[in-house]
C-alpha cells in the first residue's frame, strides 16, 4: 500500500461527506457538540455535588444581631427628636404654609398646651379644620409629619356636604412634642 498524502485524505473526506448528505453531517456535529458539553460539565457537576454535601451553617452564625440600645440611649434618642418649645408658634406657621401649598383652605385652628413636669415634655395640641381635595388633605398631613418629626397625627375626621361636591371638610388633630431649651 502506498502512503496517503494529506491531499488524498482531504479528497476522501469530502467525497464521504457528500455521500452522507447534509442532515447526517449536522447530526454528527450536534452529537460531537453534545459529547463535548457533557465532558465539560462533568467536573463542574462534581464540584457542585461536593459543595452541596457540606453542612449548612446555623442561622445564628449567619446573622449577628446588634445589641439592643440601653435605656439611657433610648431616652437620649427620644429627647433628641423632640422639637424646641420656644418655636411652637413657628411650627403652627409651618402648618398654615403647608396647607396653602397643598391648596387647602385653613382659616383658624384650636391650640392647647400641656406640660408633663416629670419628663419635662410639653405637648402642643393643634386642631385644624381644613377644606380641599381629599388627596390634598392627606398630602398635607403626611408632609406635616415629614417636616416635623416630633409631631403625631392623632385624629382625622372627614365630612362632605353632598356627594357631588369636590371639596371635603376635614378636622385634623396633631400633637407637637416639645422640650425646653434647657433640657
Amino acid at each position: 500500500m502506498k502512503p496517503l498524502n494529506m491531499a488524498a485524505l482531504m479528497l476522501r473526506g469530502r467525497i464521504a461527506l457528500q455521500r452522507a448528505g447534509a442532515p447526517l453531517c449536522v447530526a454528527g456535529l450536534l452529537a460531537l457538540a453534545g459529547a463535548a458539553g457533557w465532558l465539560w460539565l462533568l467536573p463542574q457537576r462534581a464540584a457542585l455535588q461536593q459543595q452541596l454535601a457540606r453542612p449548612l451553617p446555623t442561622p445564628s452564625a449567619l446573622v449577628v444581631a446588634a445589641p439592643p440600645p440601653s435605656a439611657n440611649q433610648n431616652l437620649a434618642d427620644f429627647y433628641a427628636v423632640l422639637g424646641p418649645q420656644r418655636y411652637a408658634e413657628q411650627q403652627v406657621k409651618v402648618l398654615f404654609d403647608l396647607a396653602a401649598k397643598n391648596g387647602l383652605v385653613l382659616n383658624q385652628g384650636e391650640y392647647k398646651s400641656a406640660r408633663d413636669a416629670a419628663s419635662g415634655v410639653t405637648t402642643y395640641q393643634i386642631i385644624l379644620p381644613v377644606k380641599g381635595a381629599y388627596q390634598a388633605i392627606w398630602q398635607f398631613a403626611m408632609q406635616a409629619l415629614r417636616d416635623m418629626p416630633f409631631a403625631s397625627l392623632d385624629e382625622v375626621a372627614f365630612r362632605r356636604e353632598s356627594i357631588g361636591e369636590p371639596a371635603v371638610e376635614a378636622r385634623l388633630r396633631l400633637t407637637l412634642y416639645l422640650k425646653d431649651a434647657a433640657s
